[in-house]
């Protein structure tokens, strides 16, 4: 299972596509509401969570996290001593730590991201703390995904699944949704 964790002021599209292109590449990703079973994204679209933080559990059928930007989505997920919980155990058994947009600012808080290549939204690159900041739209090192924001949430999407799948299934997702680049 992995956990794609929604905190009210999220960013849409950085949650959704990666949730979507996910789910066609066969992963189970379970939407975990932070806020509430209904999570208010930043541009006010409400989604409806699989299951609120208090369901989840850390346990060996975790595989990793998604930690979508926005504001006050960042904050929100920040401050959820379960989305801290969750990412410490990843951190501990090496599962995937991934984040878009101002959310590696969270990873680069707990001091995951030292000698790291990442990247964040432009202006968050100081929270990165010890990380090799690239100018990617979407970085994968080792255990570690980070991508710069919504535009690049496809991207976001595509090192997710190979990742998880390898490459030709990012690629086969890739041209199934008729991507243009």
């Amino acid at each position: 299972m992995i956990c794609l964790f929604l905190a009210d002021g999220f960013e849409e599209v950085e949650a959704l596509t990666p949730l979507d292109y996910l789910r066609r590449a066969g992963q189970n990703v379970v939407s975990v509401g932070v806020t509430g079973k209904t999570v208010t994204g930043a541009h006010g679209i409400p989604v409806l969570c699989d299951v609120v933080q208090d369901e989840i559990s850390l346990d060996s059928d975790l595989q990793g996290i998604i930690l979508p930007g926005g504001m006050p989505g960042t904050i929100n997920l920040e401050n959820s001593p379960i989305v801290q919980q969750t990412i410490d155990f990843c951190a501990k058994n090496a599962l995937l730590l991934s984040a878009i947009c101002a959310a590696p600012s969270i990873l680069g808080h707990k001091n995951l991201l030292r000698g790291k290549r990442a990247v964040c939204f432009p202006g968050f690159e100081k929270d990165l703390t010890g990380a090799i900041v690239t100018e990617d739209f979407a970085v994968t090192d080792g255990n570690v995904i980070t991508a710069k924001g919504a535009g690049a949430a496809s991207e976001f999407a595509f090192a997710l699944i190979a990742y998880f799948c390898g490459r030709q299934k990012a690629e086969e997702i890739k041209k199934s949704v008729q991507t243009c680049y």
